[in-house]
Parts: structure tokens; C-alpha cells; sequence
């Protein structure tokens, strides 16, 4: 989050609706994480939070393909630019939102950032893989630890 907050305030980045999604994916994996540490629970909690923290992660991910799958297509075949995602929230019930986000549009085709060739999502998405991973090892090698 430190680096989407860096992109937006100091590069002045604006996110498109696709990157904000990935934005709450990351929040939330963080938010299972903290209450995971908080609870302290042993072998079987340790397993739930890892399943919820794959979870939140797959799907971060899964948005973070998405985007690199805009970003991939021909120029030609790039969606048209929508509305904001603030208008489109205060207009539309939110289920049709998401799937007019996930649907994507031009803003969340365009690369406006590389690190060694790849892209904010790119990055983001080995974030997930990251984070995905973790939630295996959990799963696989619960370590319950008593004070």
C-alpha cells in the first residue's frame, strides 16, 4: 500500500478502478493478517487464516491479471474510457459497478509505470503470489507457538 500511496500523492498517479480493487484486495489480505496476529490461534485457526488469506490474495490476483490482460491488447481493442468509479457508485447498485469494473476500460489499460518491464499490476500480482504462498505455508506447517 506504501507504494500505491507513493504512486498516487507523490508521482501523481491517478488509480483506475481496477487498481483500487487491488487496493482492497491488498487491505484485506493485510486486515486477515493483523487479526490473525491479534487472535493468536492455534493449529486449525492458524489453517482458517491461511485459506481466508489465500482467498483474499487469489482474488487480488486474479484482478491484477485482468488489468495485464487490458494492458496487453492492441490498441484497437482497448475498451473506451468509462465514467468514475465515484459516479458510477453513486449511480449504479454496487454489483453492476463491479462488473462494469472488472469489465475494465481504457484508463485501466494504459502503462504509466515499469520496474524492469513490468507494469503496477505485474508487480502487484507477485505481490499476491507473495502473500498466496504464505497462506499455503500456514496451511501446510502450522506452528502453534504457547507463550
Amino acid at each position: 500500500m506504501s507504494a500505491a500511496l507513493f504512486f498516487e500523492h507523490v508521482m501523481l498517479l491517478d488509480p483506475c478502478p481496477l487498481c483500487i480493487l487491488q487496493r482492497i484486495m491488498v487491505i484485506a489480505t493485510a486486515a486477515v493478517a493483523l487479526v490473525a496476529a491479534i487472535h493468536g490461534p492455534k493449529n486449525l485457526g492458524i489453517k482458517l487464516y491461511g485459506v481466508l488469506m489465500i482467498l483474499t490474495s487469489v482474488i487480488g490476483g486474479g484482478i491484477s491479471i485482468r488489468q495485464l490482460w487490458l494492458q496487453s491488447l492492441p490498441e484497437d481493442q482497448v475498451p473506451a474510457c468509462g465514467a468514475s468509479l465515484d459516479y458510477l457508485l453513486d449511480v449504479f447498485p454496487v454489483t453492476e459497478v463491479l462488473n462494469m469494473v472488472l469489465t475494465g476500460d481504457g484508463t485501466c489499460a494504459e502503462v504509466v509505470w515499469t520496474f524492469l518491464g513490468i507494469s503496477i499490476p505485474g508487480w502487484t500480482l507477485v505481490g499476491f503470489i507473495g502473500l498466496t504462498a504464505i497462506g499455503i505455508f500456514q496451511i501446510l506447517h502450522p506452528k502453534y507457538q504457547s507463550s
